[in-house]
């Protein structure tokens, strides 16, 4: 069961959380070194969190797949699929959200960053092959802080890397927030493919087409507030 820092959480507040549930955090905050980071515990204590949502539940990520994303598989000879308890409908991957939790602070304040937490979408993924070999990315972990999805790979069921970086997630497309009953609807992150996936994905499928960067699709996320 949700708590939250405040006895209502107004739709305002519910906006800012759910767009570092998004993954919207500038790049600089995201990034930047928290100075002292190895003060005593006499120094400042961290402040405290605007809002909180300490165990998520639910409901999904989902990611529109781009056009020339799926051309780019085609080409490669890579046929995509779903993992676990993914699912694809219209063109969309959709991976449900099984937990995590997200603080919010203050952005007006020094503290960095200040979208902290993790969502969990464990049990789900999708998978892409060729002829004999099938990898399978499953287990994302998006770090709102740092705008970054992380995720487990294995290669024709051999684990070949546990919660390396896969996706990273930008924000600058990101629409206005929505409400649809209790639940929070925030849409237009990017997903681009990381340098270190692009690289595992050429030396496996043995090509060098898979760029760094490369446009994934639009990510939508929806979240109970309640």
């Amino acid at each position: 069961m949700r708590s939250f820092t405040k006895t209502t959480l107004s739709l305002a507040t519910a906006g800012l959380l759910i767009a570092g549930l998004a993954a919207c955090s500038t790049t600089a905050d995201a990034t930047a070194p928290a100075e002292n980071s190895s003060s005593s515990s006499s120094e400042e204590a961290t402040p405290k969190a605007v809002a909180s949502i300490p165990a998520l539940s639910g409901v999904d990520t989902s990611v529109l797949l781009d056009a020339d994303f799926a051309a780019a598989l085609t080409s490669l000879g890579l046929t995509p699929g779903t993992v676990g308890t993914a699912t694809l409908t219209d063109g969309s991957l959709h991976f449900p959200i099984t937990g995590g939790n997200v603080d919010y602070y203050d952005p007006e304040e020094d503290y960095r960053p200040f979208v902290q937490g993790s969502i969990e979408h464990e049990g789900s993924g999708f998978s892409l092959t060729a002829g004999e070999t099938t990898v399978e990315l499953t287990n994302f972990t998006i770090d709102p802080g740092s705008s970054k999805l992380f995720g487990d790979v294995s290669v024709n069921g051999e684990s070949a890397a546990t919660q390396v970086l896969l996706f990273n997630l930008y924000g600058g497309t990101l629409k206005p927030l929505q409400m649809d009953g209790d639940n929070a609807i925030l849409e237009g992150t990017t997903v681009h493919i990381s340098a270190e996936a692009a690289g595992l994905l050429n030396d496996t499928f043995m090509t060098d087409a898979v760029a760094d960067q490369l446009l994934v699709g639009i990510a939508k996320i929806t979240v109970a507030t309640k």
